[in-house]
């Protein structure tokens, strides 16, 4: 393996999980390239822990030319060599990691016990005795020094050793120190503890643990895998215990026995990892959070609360915007001012933006706030990046994602507002709560004070969260909450439809008119091979009318087969964004990234305020040549908020001139085109089709085949997700009484 050999002369950047940029002097190396630097510096990067200028050091890795920088080392691992012969044991005692030994009882040490001076004093700490005029005190310091010394090396070496990158040593010893290799040699499994490590990682080297397939460690940390996965995947909350053990058997490729299974269940409750209960089956942190729910919002329901008389500052506010609220809509303003919990429900264009902007101006003026208070008292949040914005441009105040306002940390993977640091809140209003998990809402009851005034605001109608639970449904389900039903449509015109065709497929009652024109509403009948050809001359009028093609959104609930969005997306490009001697592109596998091209954010980056679903456009592209990473480079532009991605994030990311209904989830667009065959037919069911429409503002195309889209309105199905959040809610606020 390639190598330099030489010493740490001094960083110029170290992050907090150990990455380093430094220079190296180097005195050895096996690259023909790198002999002309032998006795010369070198920059170096890699991921080490506690360098010394007194020690030498291999790096092992490669050499790289950085475009700005010149000729770098790039280490993928490294050790320590143990100074050898008398003038580098002694120059080695007398260094600064030994207080307190100068250079006369260094060389004494070494005239003592010899060039293995080091070795001896680790075998047997008793031989410094022999050194002359040695205090016993300073005898203990070198002992300990040098053994912290060379345990830290020898852990991280070892960790490197048994497949761990560098970067997950030191992650794992800045963890458990020297205890790290004795926590790996007992159960490799309770490494999954740490953030970035998981089972199938730690699984893959249970041979060199000597750990069997059927271990009762790997069959513990399995079934939490298990669990975990299935959760997520299906967003219960609680599992049963034949689910798992199935599960756990196909992952293992196992028939493990009921009683070797029963005995890790048995473990992992008594260790409080998981809690079963009348044989349902909990991870331990969702447990938690749904009890924790349940107790805050009965304890918030039932604190006095003020009761204010609005009615004068409600009509002044009608006269001053030239509005008229209904009864509908007075009754939710004044129950969010006045109440401490409320939920704000109905499906689009029954004003449920109209009254969120009345709230925030309602709440100023009640509380006498100014405009500052105001934006640090009342809080706006969402799930997404596009909803958060919504909400802003609404209301003409801030508004944040749940992540951010918590203040998520992406080293620790924990928020940092939580119970130890709450907001200064007093009143939140959340929007689109349909798609949050218990979880988040847990953790967001976690981050603010007891007494905070919350109004949600969401149709339940629409798809659930990713995340385990049915939060919105159960609370409202459970009918112990104060709620308002927004049931009233506003409609743009007379001839508008949107808002009634959601309201038809929500009650059932959807008849031949959907099939008709509207001034918003138009469906283009076709056969299913015919999609992608009129999907394109469709496409190619709107661009031709001088729409921007970022406020039209195609929506497809699959992503393979031949109307499925994958495909679809590469076509589109070319009409919304044809290749162009003015715009750079990158080819990543078979996919080209251009200059203007429409992206969707396929995962949460909530150090960089985007989320999965967020859209943007890559607003310029630099090669490797020019960037100072050396590498290719987009830099993509979300609704303002431009951020960089490097080849390492390119997964991370796809075309989004046409996405799947559950990535719109949260967002709205002017335009919303949705695609209807009956080749979708395994994923056309009413409550996907009701939340692709709900996302269109101002105009709604269907196009496709009609008995495909009427079916999937038939189609009642829902994945019924396990929780037991709405049964605890009634009987807390049952039997405990509610106020």
């Amino acid at each position: 393996m390639d190598y330099i050999e030489g010493h740490y002369k001094r960083s110029i950047f170290t992050s907090n999980q150990g990455f380093t940029i430094g220079l190296f002097k180097v005195t050895k190396t096996n690259i023909p390239l790198m002999k002309d630097y032998i006795n010369k510096t070198i920059t170096f990067t890699g991921y080490f822990y506690d360098l010394n200028m007194e020690d030498t050091y291999i790096l092992y890795g490669k050499v790289v030319t950085h475009p700005r920088y010149g000729m770098q080392f790039e280490s993928e691992s490294f050790e320590k060599v143990k100074p050898t012969g008398k003038d580098a044991v002694k120059e080695f005692f007398s260094s600064d990691l030994f207080p307190g030994v100068g250079e006369k009882l260094a060389e004494s040490i070494v005239d003592t016990l010899g060039d293995e001076a080091i070795d001896k004093i680790l075998e047997d700490p008793s031989c410094l005795n022999l050194v002359p005029k040695l205090t016993k005190m300073k005898a203990d310091k070198i002992v300990f020094t040098l053994k912290k010394y060379d345990e830290s090396h020898e852990a991280i070496v070892n960790l490197t050793n048994l497949g761990f990158s560098m970067k997950e040593s030191l992650s794992i010893y800045n963890k458990y120190g020297n205890k790290s290799l004795k926590i790996v040699d007992e159960n490799i499994y309770d490494l999954m503890k740490m953030n970035d490590m998981s089972f199938l990682k730690l699984d893959k080297l249970r041979d060199k643990v000597n750990i069997a397939d059927d271990d009762r460690r790997r069959v513990r940390a399995g079934i939490l895998y298990v669990m975990s996965m299935i959760v997520y995947q299906n967003g219960d909350c609680y599992l049963d215990k034949e689910k798992i053990g199935y599960n756990l058997n196909k992952l293992f490729n196992l028939n493990l026995s009921e009683e070797v299974i029963d005995e890790a269940f048995d473990f992992l409750n008594d260790s409080g990892m998981i809690v079963i209960n009348d044989d349902k089956y909990y991870l331990k942190e969702i447990w938690d959070a749904q009890e924790h729910i349940v107790n805050r919002l009965y304890s918030l329901s039932n604190l006095e609360s003020k009761k204010n008389d609005l009615d004068m500052l409600l009509e002044n506010m009608e006269e001053i915007y030239g509005i008229k609220y209904n009864d509908e809509q007075l009754k939710a303003i004044k129950k969010a001012i006045n109440e401490n919990l409320l939920i704000i429900t109905g499906g689009p264009g029954t004003g449920k933006t109209t009254i969120i902007k009345a709230i925030c101006e309602l709440y100023g003026k009640v509380n006498k706030f100014s405009k500052e208070q105001l934006d640090k008292y009342l809080v706006l949040l969402a799930p997404t990046g596009r909803a958060s914005k919504r909400m802003s441009e609404a209301t003409g105040m801030s508004a944040y994602t749940i992540h951010r306002f918590l203040k998520w940390n992406k080293d620790s993977l924990e928020f940092l507002i939580n119970e130890e640091n709450r907001s200064e809140a007093k009143m939140v209003i959340v929007d689109e709560v349909s798609m949050i998990d218990i979880n988040l809402f847990d953790s967001l009851l976690k981050g603010i004070k007891p007494n905070t005034k919350i109004v949600l605001v969401g149709d339940y109608n629409q798809l659930p969260s990713v995340g385990p639970g049915q939060l919105l449904k159960d609370l409202i389900m459970s009918d112990c909450i104060d709620m308002v039903n927004l049931s009233h449509l506003y409609r743009q015109d007379e001839n508008s439809y949107i808002s009634q065709l959601a309201l038809d497929i929500k009650e059932n009652e959807l008849d031949e008119r959907c099939l008709e024109t509207y001034s918003d509403y138009t469906f283009l009948k076709c056969s299913s091979q015919y999609i992608k050809k009129n999907l394109k001359q469709l496409c190619t009028k709107i661009t031709s009318k001088g729409f921007d093609y970022k406020e039209v959104q195609v929506l497809a609930p699959m992503y393979k087969g031949e109307n499925g969005i994958d495909l679809i997306n590469k076509e589109l490009q070319e009409i919304f964004n044809p290749s162009s001697d003015l715009k750079r592109e990158i080819k990543y596998g078979d996919v080209i990234f251009r200059e203007g091209d429409k992206i969707l954010q396929l995962v949460n980056r909530p150090d960089d305020n985007i989320f999965n679903g967020d859209i943007g456009v890559i607003k310029y592209i630099k090669y490797g040549n020019t960037s100072k990473s050396g590498k290719n480079e987009l830099y993509i532009d979300f609704d303002g908020n431009i951020v960089k991605y490097t080849q390492k994030n390119f997964n991370d990311i796809k075309h989004g001139y046409i996405i799947s209904i559950h990535k719109s989830q949260g967002s709205e667009f002017k335009v919303v085109v949705l695609i209807m065959c009956h080749s979708y037919y395994r994923m056309l069911y009413k409550k996907l089709v009701y939340t692709a429409i709900t996302r269109a503002k101002k105009k709604l195309i269907l196009i496709g085949e009609p008995d495909a889209f009427l079916q999937s309105i038939s189609d009642g199905r829902e994945n019924l997700r396990n929780s037991e959040l709405l049964e605890k809610i009634v009987y807390k606020f049952t039997t405990l009484g509610a106020r």
